[in-house]
């Protein structure tokens, strides 16, 4: 299970709505074996596209460099997608090398009739998606 705070939870939604039509996509880090998503970074989506996202390599490379000097890891890594569900494309699931991250989806299409924008998190590993709760929080 995904715990994110609310705060959080509405900066990684008002990055996906803001990018869009392009993907946003960046990393929400926290302190190294803990599991829990404190610093928000957002990312340049370096493809500048509807349909796809890549990270800007050296905007990644200086933001591990960060989290190694900082002690810190990724724990959240998310993007969002503008015109299907908030489910991984096999692009994604190529891209997702961070075994112990939560890989967060934001969509901001309305592909369900619920409502402007779906929030869902997946652990991928392995090339396996699985779909996990998510419990929004006023605070750790």
């Amino acid at each position: 299970m995904l715990t994110i705070t609310q705060a959080l939870y509405d900066q990684l939604v008002a990055h996906a709505r803001a990018d869009h039509p392009d993907e946003a996509c960046g990393v929400v880090a926290g302190p190294a074996g803990t599991g829990r998503a404190e610093r928000f970074i957002p990312m340049l989506n370096a493809a500048r596209s509807p349909t796809f996202y890549e990270f800007d390599s050296q905007g990644l490379l200086k933001l591990y460099r960060e989290m190694d000097d900082r002690d810190e890891e990724p724990v959240i890594v998310y993007h969002s997608h503008t015109a299907t569900e908030a489910y991984p494309s096999r692009t994604d699931v190529t891209y997702a090398n961070e075994p112990g991250a939560h890989y967060v989806l934001v969509s901001t299409a309305d592909t369900d009739g619920a409502g402007e924008f779906q929030f869902r998190s997946y652990r991928i590993v392995d090339g396996v998606i699985t779909e996990e709760d998510v419990r929004v929080v006023e605070a750790y």
